[in-house]
């Protein structure tokens, strides 16, 4: 059993600094285990989206309904490819004009995967932080739902994060700086047609004016 979290008797989940080797977090994601690391907003709690131990693993922590997709971050359009967005969505070139930035995108996906929740569509970004594309180039895609228990605060830095995940074996905090701002605007892709399902830091605008491939 897993012995409470936040407890002074029980020690602070590792952490990670930039320039250390990344072999062990890849090693750790790869047996279904955890990285909080920093996003443009707050901490988020992450797993290779395609792990099926990991992906159980942060809706455990969470306390998060696992009928509920986990948006993913990814360092480029490939990592995308690789998870199964279609290379050929209308909206990807507005989407790559835009991106890196704090827009997350619901795009189609095939085929299913566990971050998806048994759903044919995925959350999706390529965040405006330099810090994370970097850990992302170098150990793949990851969910990036907020580290914290459903229905509570964000957690804003790496101190919080590693007192919150004291006692779990099978993660590491990485240190750095989380911007601090609000969510990302999350926006729902229907082919070219784009709504917004929770406004945030960028602006409709900025993808709706993007003109489609063709048209200069």
């Amino acid at each position: 059993m897993t012995a409470p979290r936040g407890s002074g008797a029980i020690p602070k989940a590792r952490t990670w600094r930039s320039g250390e080797p990344v072999e062990p977090l890849r090693a750790l994601l790869a047996r279904g285990g955890l990285l909080a690391f920093p996003t443009e907003s707050s901490y988020a709690l992450g797993a290779d989206p395609r792990n099926p131990a990991g992906v159980a693993a942060v809706y455990r922590i969470k306390g998060r309904d696992e009928s509920k997709a986990l948006p993913v971050v990814a360092a480029n359009l490939e990592q995308l490819f690789d998870l199964g967005i279609d290379p050929a969505l209308p909206i990807l070139s507005r989407l790559a004009a835009v991106w890196p930035a704090a827009l997350t995108a619901v795009l189609p996906l095939a085929p299913r995967i566990p971050a998806s929740g048994g759903g044919a569509t995925l959350a999706v970004r390529i965040p405006d932080h330099a810090e994370l594309r970097a850990l992302l180039a170098a150990v793949g895609p990851l969910t990036a739902t907020s580290a914290n228990r459903a229905g509570e605060p964000p957690i804003p830095d790496a101190a919080r994060a590693a007192l919150w995940l004291a006692g779990e074996a099978e993660v590491a905090v990485i240190e750095g700086r989380a911007g601090g701002g609000p969510p990302s605007t999350l926006v729902a892709c229907d082919g070219a047609a784009v709504r917004v399902l929770r406004a945030g830091p960028v602006a409709l605008s900025r993808l709706t004016d993007v003109p489609d491939e063709g048209d200069a």
